[in-house]
Parts: C-alpha cells; sequence; structure tokens
C-alpha cells in the first residue's frame, strides 16, 4: 500500500478529493501551504507521483529549493523534509520535541541529508512542522 491516499498516477489528487481524504486536517494543509507561502516567497506547488510505493505528494520550493514535501493520508498528512547537517544541529538547538528530535536522529543519512518524514494530525503537530520548515529555510 502507498504512502499516500492517492495512488492513481492517472489521477492528480484534485481540492475536493484532497479535503475529503484529509478530513479536520484539511485546515492544518491549507495552513501549512499559506505559512511556508507568507514566510519564504516566492514559492511554487508541485504535485509529484513518487511510484507506486509512494503515490502522489505536494512538493513546496522556496525558488529552485525544494521546502517540504506534503503526502495526504486518509485522516491526516505527512510532512517531508530532507535536512542537511546545520539543520539538524540547529533543530538539536531549538525548542521542538523530544518526540520530534528522536525522529531526526533516527533518520536515515543521505548525501542531500536526512530524510525525515512527520505526520501531521492536530495544532501542535502542525506547530512543530512549521518550526522544522523555518529551520530548513534558513540552514
Amino acid at each position: 500500500m502507498p504512502l499516500s491516499f492517492f495512488a492513481d498516477k492517472s489521477k492528480k489528487p484534485k481540492t475536493a478529493e484532497l479535503e475529503k481524504a484529509l478530513g479536520r486536517t484539511s485546515t492544518h494543509w491549507n495552513g501549512l501551504i499559506d505559512y511556508v507561502a507568507s514566510e519564504y516567497p516566492p514559492v511554487t506547488e508541485e504535485w509529484n507521483f513518487g511510484g507506486a510505493n509512494w503515490g502522489w505528494s505536494l512538493r513546496l520550493k522556496h525558488k529552485k529549493r525544494a521546502v517540504l514535501y506534503m503526502t495526504p493520508c486518509k485522516g491526516h498528512f505527512t510532512a517531508g523534509f530532507v535536512l542537511g547537517e546545520k539543520a539538524v544541529k540547529a533543530a538539536r538547538d531549538s525548542r521542538l520535541p523530544g518526540s520530534i528530535l528522536e525522529v531526526i536522529d533516527k533518520a536515515k543519512k543521505y548525501a542531500e541529508g536526512r530524510a525525515v518524514r512527520l505526520e501531521v494530525r492536530n495544532k501542535k503537530d502542525l506547530d512543530s512542522v512549521k518550526k522544522l520548515t523555518t529551520i530548513k529555510v534558513e540552514h
């Protein structure tokens, strides 16, 4: 089963379908997009099909740099980051919850950085993702 709720390569998610899949978290989804767009313009949104194991996700890019990957799931979404070591250090020095820092510390390391994926189910999760987005952009 793919990570995304939307697994059909031939059907890019439509707004109504996305809102239905996300349920109550659709406000957090839209709030996160609005946050990134207002704090770090210019921001572009790109839907991407990552293959059978991943499905559809939305990539937010600041200028040409990918900042955040948002993957819709049933009733929630995940926020994905690739964090370089400067961003990892900044995250450790921040006031992020210990559970988030644990995910970062356990994340697999690649040449581009650590691949981190966080679930967003409530406002607390959203606030942590916003803080990590700021760290990502600034480092």
